[in-house]
């Protein structure tokens, strides 16, 4: 049963703490702490400490955001949703970035209110759960901790059973290492006869007699064969009476425990003690039940050596009949296998190609490129290659430890086909929808001339139009992806790139300084000329720029760095806001995708990086992100020089202190 949580309440107006408490938070049955004013609210959250705050802004002493920035500094975070009478852009600023998790305007309404403490406090919740998750956890791992400890002699005497492929002396050494853990005088291991299988014999013992060592049991009348029949381990203890296991065979106490393999009942080990009087407790069938799963293992890594080459047969058979091409080569660029498949894609001689160099096979140099690529941390492992009879492949690399790298191709000739249909079905639908769109625009901007319009109506005609503005966004970038996938000719003209960097800058001055931003540039004096669509190139710097002013906080910095090496231009655009996560990179340029950790506090659909991308490699350019979590991220494009003139007066040096990638 969750425990009653407590809401405290400041605000100065009787009639707003009066509603809240009669209407919205007594139904729901939470615990009421009120303060008239910002002082006292914040004496009682601190002596408190509640699940939830609802703060006015304005109260006598103090403030809602002077008391939520007061907690704020002493390090307490308490959940809190703010009330104001009259909203603002900058108050609403203040009061997330003090960590409020809800921000009210009166008046306002009761489901709007609910809605507010439900979110809030889901966020409280899901966190003392997380909380009593990790204990949980904890406690788990302490008693695995203690239990690895126990089993440590057990484990180490597994590994070394698993690392051999000689049966006999792995089930020997099984036999001894239960001995020894147990402390019994002698044991033995069982498996069933495969000719008779109502029989167990001996495979492996330790210090038992001749007679012992090669008796054989019934599964219908012994102990041995209970145990293969219900697969459940069984201890007999009794120091005063023998127990028989065979007329010749008498002991004191015995345990005997399954060895299962593919859930199936193979063989028992078991431990005895024939003169000893020493009982076996559930510590030893425990240990024992381990050690004979690594006889199972070990009977299993048998059996598989001896079928390994019946096995290796049928891999190749499967590789040369498979549709799917397959090139296998090694660290010296020498072919090892190429299936049926692969020969008829890339036209090899229907000889034994084995050893000979993939240079003089692989007459595609983009395949070649791909096959030959150097071993490194950006290594490309997936690709599109256009061969022959029009075709297309995904090809895949994997590199083979101690061997070399695989290549496989799937023919996705047709799904090309079908995202190409698709894409004509984003443009045709995205087209129509402006018709009605724009029907919308006109008649809510007539609103306002059939009458004026109070406030919550002009803020509903707002908040439509700044719909109608989003979707119509949204459908530019769907058309503008579309065209840039479907090949769609550019409009090439030679642009200077500085200047048109230059004019980006302009363009966002005032949101920069808004925003109290630094602003940093390294430009090369040299005059940069590039051959490309002066349209297309401002919109995917554009896309670039607005990110890093989006995403870094107030009184951050920003850069643009811009240098020629090689007859390429070099781009940098980097900032010092809230980063990408590792596992968030390899995805950033794919359509609609959006990092985690800017899910809930940006708007935006996922499409600008996605048209970045394509721009630049529509331009023969390539583009790549660094960043790190909180600390910032740098975009690094790279575009062929169409004209180097001018001189280089003087040597740009880069302030490493703002560029995040030498972080």
């Amino acid at each position: 049963m969750r425990q009653q949580e407590t809401i405290l309440i400041a605000d100065d107006s009787k009639g707003i703490r009066d509603f809240l408490i009669e209407y919205i938070l007594k139904p729901k049955g939470f615990q009421v702490i009120v303060a008239t004013n910002g002082r006292d609210g914040l004496n009682l959250a601190r002596k408190h400490h509640p699940q939830l705050m609802i703060v006015d802004n304005q109260m006598p002493y103090m403030t809602g955001l002077e008391l939520l920035q007061t907690l704020h500094q002493e390090g307490l975070r308490i959940p809190a949703i703010l009330m104001t009478a009259h909203g603002s852009e900058q108050i609403a600023i203040d009061a997330f970035r003090l960590g409020i998790r809800d921000y009210v305007i009166k008046p306002f309404l009761v489901e709007e209110m609910n809605a507010a403490i439900d979110r809030a406090l889901r966020e409280t919740r899901l966190e003392k759960e997380r909380s009593q998750l990790i204990q949980e956890l904890t406690n788990s791992n302490n008693e695995l901790k203690q239990r690895l400890q126990e089993l440590n002699t057990v484990y180490a005497t597994g590994k070394s059973v698993t690392t051999s492929l000689d049966l006999e002396e792995v089930l020997r050494r099984v036999v001894e290492a239960a001995i020894y853990v147990s402390g019994a005088e002698e044991g033995s291991l069982m498996l069933l006869d495969k000719e008779k299988e109502n029989e167990l014999y001996v495979r492996a013992s330790k210090n038992l007699d001749s007679a012992s060592s090669s008796m054989r049991l019934r599964i219908k009348d012994s102990l041995a064969g209970q145990v293969i029949n219900t697969r459940q381990p069984i201890v007999i203890d009794n120091n005063i009476i023998e127990q028989k296991i065979t007329t010749a065979y008498l002991v004191k106490s015995v345990v005997y425990v399954p060895i299962i393999t593919q859930d199936k009942a193979i063989g028992v080990l078991s431990v005895a003690n024939r003169r000893r009087e020493q009982p076996f407790n559930n510590r030893d069938t425990r240990v024992l039940s381990t050690l004979a799963d690594y006889a199972a293992i070990a009977i299993n890594n048998a059996e598989i050596f001896t079928n390994s080459e019946q096995e290796r047969g049928k891999l190749s058979t499967i590789l040369g009949q498979t549709n799917n091409p397959v090139i296998v080569i090694d660290d010296r660029e020498l072919l090892i296998l190429a299936n049926m498949a692969a020969q008829s894609v890339f036209n090899l001689p229907q000889t034994n190609l084995t050893g000979t160099s993939i240079r003089t096979l692989i007459q595609n140099p983009d395949a070649l490129n791909f096959m030959l690529q150097p071993v490194t941390p950006d290594l490309e492992r997936t690709t599109e290659l256009s061969l022959a009879d029009n075709l297309v492949f995904q090809a895949n690399l994997s590199l083979i430890e101690n061997v070399g790298r695989s290549i496989v191709l799937h023919n996705i000739t047709q799904l090309k086909e079908l995202d190409k249909l698709k894409s004509e079905f984003v443009a045709i639908v995205s087209h129509d929808l402006r018709s009605p769109l724009t029907a919308i625009l006109g008649y809510v901007e007539l609103l306002e001339r059939v009458g004026p319009l109070n406030e919550d109506q002009t803020e509903f005609v707002n908040r439509v139009k700044q719909s109608v503005d989003n979707i119509t966004n949204l459908i530019s970038d769907l058309l503008d992806i579309g065209r840039l996938e479907a090949g769609i000719a550019l409009d090439i003209e030679e642009c200077d790139l500085p200047n048109l960097l230059n004019t980006i800058l302009d363009e966002f001055a005032a949101r920069i300084e808004a925003k109290q931003l630094q602003l940093k540039q390294i430009v090369s004096p040299k005059r940069l000329l590039i051959s490309g669509d002066h349209k297309r190139l401002h919109q995917a710097f554009t896309n670039l720029i607005s990110n890093a002013v989006k995403y870094t906080p107030e009184k951050g910095a920003i850069g643009l760095q811009v240098t020629e090496m090689n007859g390429q231009a070099i781009v940098e655009i980097a900032d010092t806001g809230v980063g990408i996560a590792s596992e968030d990179i390899p995805h950033i340029f794919d359509k609609f995708y959006r990092a985690k950790n800017v899910l809930s506090g940006f708007e935006g659909t996922g499409l600008g990086l996605s048209i970045v991308k394509s721009v630049i490699e529509r331009h023969n350019g390539r583009i790549w992100v660094n960043s790190q979590m909180g600390k910032g991220t740098v975009f690094s494009i790279i575009l062929p020089l169409l004209i180097n003139t001018g001189e280089n007066k003087s040597t740009p040096t880069k302030n490493t202190k703002m560029w995040t990638k030498k972080r």
